[in-house]
């Protein structure tokens, strides 16, 4: 199985983990299984019919109900600005990645709640999704972001 991105902007490509691959239409999710589905939230309004399946989903924490409907996972992770959100900021000024609670990984594997220090952002609240790509898919024996 492989990892995808939904509706990735076209200036994070070159930024996305290996092994992810930004998808542009709806249409693409559901032709095979995910191990690991990210949704920006532009690709959370985008969604369609059709059955979506996942090992672990990266969805807005905003994207919820009906929008999901057709999403089949074994694990949802959100993220967003919300203290609900299991990946935020605890700082945005001084970005700090958080993680709330333990996250299930694809591999089985969990990530535990702490917190990241970042490089100044522009805009880190956008950045979200990419930053729990990395998260989600390096190996945890490594720091999870490549600065």
């Amino acid at each position: 199985m492989e990892n995808a991105l939904f509706a990735c902007p076209a200036c994070w490509e070159a930024l996305l983990p290996a092994g992810v691959v930004p998808l542009r239409f709806a249409s693409e999710m559901a032709k095979k299984p995910w191990e690991l589905l990210a949704l920006t939230p532009e690709g959370c309004r985008r969604l369609g019919n059709g059955t979506i399946r996942c090992r672990a989903l990266l969805v807005p924490g905003e994207c919820r109900g009906e929008l999901l409907e057709h999403v089949e996972a074994q694990s949802v992770v959100t993220y967003g600005l919300s203290p609900r959100d299991s990946l935020t900021f605890s700082s945005l000024t001084e970005p700090v990645l958080c993680v709330q609670r333990a996250l299930p990984r694809p591999d089985g594997g969990v990530v535990e709640p702490q917190e990241y220090p970042l490089p100044p952002l522009l805009k880190p609240a956008e950045l979200l999704p990419l930053l729990g790509l990395w998260l989600l898919q390096m190996p945890l024996t490594e720091h999870p972001f490549p600065w």
